[in-house]
């Protein structure tokens, strides 16, 4: 199996390292690496969009050409109307792919969400190599949406555990706070918001006002993930 991934950052490095590993001709491409899309995707069977919501459709309509009969996969964090936007320019073989949880750490392990007409065929041809797919609909757009509710909850969290956490350092408390809400969530987890946050704050932010426009979109006010937001630009600042 030939596959291409666009976008060679942490997540899309550490899937096209697992790829390699388990027999697969990767082909990446980054723009900091030279090359061209067009050169990774012609002749491939399946098509990886790592990269981010910004640089989503680019890609897509980059590869759209050389795209044959390959399967086209947008990984990226987005919005659904844009997840839909990216299945008109691939097509029919098109899969809305939300990843739940941190790549770098969990590579190929990391478990997914899969929606659109190429959802089957997403989960066919990466299940095998060990990523653990759950198809949800052949809808584009159902699996970004899905993600983003979750997100609603996992940053009003990190928000929460970084919100207090800062004000028991200020209050000399700090090592007892963190050992109260470790017998909550675990120490794991808690570490995984703390840190990731400020290393991806910036990347979060526009996940969190994705989920703000889809929330009011359904009709729901949306005073978690903008106070969410709030706190991780606190952050990246």
């Amino acid at each position: 199996m030939r596959i291409a991934v666009l976008g060679l950052g942490e997540a899309g490095s550490r899937l096209a390292a697992d790829l390699a590993a388990a027999g697969v001709d990767v082909h990446g491409y980054d723009p900091l690496n030279g090359g061209s899309p067009e050169e990774a995707v012609a002749g491939s069977d399946v098509v990886l969009s790592v990269n981010s919501a910004k640089a989503a459709l680019g890609a897509a309509r980059s590869a759209a050409p050389v795209l044959g009969e390959a399967l086209y996969a947008d990984l990226n964090t987005a919005s659904p109307a844009l997840k839909r936007e990216l299945a008109e320019v691939a097509g029919a073989r098109f899969a809305d792919v939300a990843l739940l949880g941190p790549v770098p750490a969990k590579g190929l392990g990391t478990p997914a969400l899969a929606s659109g007409p190429g959802a089957q065929a997403f989960a066919a041809a990466l299940e095998p190599l060990g990523m653990p797919v759950d198809v949800v609909s052949e809808q584009a757009g159902d699996a970004a949406a899905m993600k983003l509710l979750r997100s609603v909850f996992m940053k009003g969290l990190a928000a929460a555990a970084i919100e207090s956490v800062e004000a028991a350092e200020a209050a000399g408390h700090v090592e007892w706070l963190k050992q109260e809400i470790a017998a909550v969530i675990g120490r794991p987890l808690l570490d995984r918001l703390l840190t990731g946050s400020r290393a991806h704050a910036v990347r979060r932010i526009d996940e969190l006002e994705a989920a703000h426009a889809l929330l009011e979109e359904l009709g729901v006010e949306p005073r978690i993930a903008e106070a969410s937001a709030g706190v991780l630009r606190g952050l990246g600042g």
